[in-house]
């Protein structure tokens, strides 16, 4: 019994990835003494997580906000290197990403570990799941296109206030000067958001963040992540009644690739690997001889 309980509490090799991912991403620890954001030749390299460009201590870009600032300029000139970049993460890794290398993803999973009553997933959270499309539509493609600003993280991005908007003012005496409705209203959203993600997980994931709506458009398809082997499911479902997230099958759009349901299966089914699309290819064609 003593060595369940130490097993219980052993703390997830997902999560050392996760903070190892959080430092890297925000390694220039002078930033945050000074202030100041930094501005060298890594700026110019996206991190595959939202991970905020004027946070003090990033060294490198996101790709939201590089997105917004690509479309911002597109009737100059196309954002190749950002949708490329984007579409190859989305190709290697899909919403592995989401799961592993996204520090707010992170910060959730650790206020979820706080104990409360949990919000369990039901019908409206399935519903609420599709917003995100919504959000990556009009807040990240429409608005720069026609007003011309980055809308996500102007008006939304919670990981901008956190990481870089509460930082930049708390050190700078002329920017607590210029706060306004706008710095107020994304603190008492950034707020409300960490505390509803003690109640219900991943609920910034789940239901608001446009790129992990983008991702999921790759999961199906990601070169590498979770996936199930057809010969052992016996298409039980302890996965999908398992999982926290809104999924209706392992690695569908919903699924972050955490890797959880592999220590619920009953018949050791899931693993994560490399997608063979060759051998289904080949599996499809054997069924339709």
């Amino acid at each position: 019994m003593k060595k369940d309980k130490v097993k219980h509490k052993r703390i997830p090799k997902r999560h050392f990835v996760q903070l190892i991912t959080a430092v890297l991403y925000n390694c220039n620890f002078m930033g945050f003494a000074a202030g100041k954001i930094y501005k060298g030749n890594m700026k110019g390299v996206c991190v595959p997580g939202l991970n905020c460009y004027s946070c003090p201590g990033a060294i490198a870009s996101c790709p939201l906000g590089s997105l917004q600032s690509g479309l911002l300029s597109s009737r100059y000139r196309f954002p190749y290197y950002i949708l490329g970049t984007l579409i190859l993460f989305g190709l290697l890794l899909g919403r592995f990403i989401c799961g592993f290398l996204c520090p707010f993803g992170f910060l959730q999973d650790l206020l979820h570990k706080i104990p409360t009553p949990k919000l369990r997933k039901n019908r409206v959270t399935r519903v609420l799941s599709y917003l995100k499309y919504v959000i990556l539509v009009l807040f990240v493609v429409l608005i720069p296109l026609i007003k011309l600003v980055p809308g996500f993280c102007k008006y939304i991005c919670p990981a901008g206030t956190l990481e870089a908007g509460i930082p930049l003012v708390f050190k700078n005496e002329i920017l607590q000067g210029l706060i306004g409705f706008l710095f107020s209203w994304k603190v008492y959203f950034l707020v409300l958001l960490l505390v509803l993600c003690i109640f219900c997980y991943r609920a910034f994931c789940r239901f608001l963040c446009p790129l992990g709506a983008l991702y999921s458009l790759f999961n199906p398809v990601s070169f590498f992540g979770i996936k199930v082997d057809p010969e052992k499911c016996t298409h039980c479902n302890a996965c999908v009644r398992m999982c926290e997230m809104d999924v209706k099958k392992v690695c569908d759009r919903e699924c972050i690739q955490c890797g959880k349901c592999r220590h619920v299966c009953p018949e050791g089914a899931i693993h994560f690997g490399i997608h063979n699309k060759t051998k289904k290819k080949k599996e499809i064609s054997e069924v339709e001889k």
